[in-house]
């Protein structure tokens, strides 16, 4: 007599099929990330703001600490801790990516958008030993930390993988409530 264990489960979700696939997205962050910093660095002058809106800058600068220039002051070690997070988090990403389940197409945007944007900072920490900066919103007198192409998918992957794993959970409960 089969047990429980042997029986198939009716309700599991087939994985997608090659989602490596979705990896073209994040060397697409990458080189429009690399190639916006490239031009940022050979254009501007260092912490020399080119108004472009009212609110906004292009004022290229140098961040060797994390998001918000956390860890910026300390004497270097922290480009080294940085790199690995990236290395760890890409590769951890990239295994994920690998398991994905078919119907989880935000996250096969998501994953992608953030392991570009990781090893996009992880090429400035490693050839540089910062990342380079240049995007500037301020509003009355108050400016928004800068960022780069590379921040900007980083955040876009975390909203978007936020938003999949409360949606997407929501969904498939109600596709399972459907289904009986």
């Amino acid at each position: 007599m089969p047990s429980q264990t042997d029986t198939p489960d009716t309700n599991a979700r087939p994985t997608m099929h090659r989602p490596l696939r979705w990896l073209w997205l994040a060397a697409a962050v990458i080189v429009l990330d690399l190639a916006t910093k490239y031009v940022a660095s050979s254009q501007l002058g260092y912490a020399q703001p080119v108004e472009v809106l009212p609110f906004f800058n292009l004022t290229l600068l140098h961040n060797t600490g994390a998001a918000f220039s956390f860890l910026a002051t300390h004497p270097g070690w922290q480009r080294w801790l940085f790199a690995l997070i990236a290395i760890g988090a890409s590769v951890g990403l990239t295994i994920w990516l690998t398991r994905i389940k078919h119907d989880e197409k935000l996250l096969a945007i998501a994953l992608p958008l953030i392991i570009g944007g990781a090893l996009g900072n992880l090429y400035d920490r490693l050839v540089h030993g910062y990342v380079v900066d240049f995007l500037s919103f301020h509003v009355a007198g108050w400016y928004y930390p800068a960022f780069n192409v590379a921040d900007i998918a980083i955040t876009l992957g975390a909203v978007v993988l936020i938003w999949e794993s409360i949606m997407g959970e929501r969904r498939r409960k109600k596709a399972a409530n459907a289904s009986h």
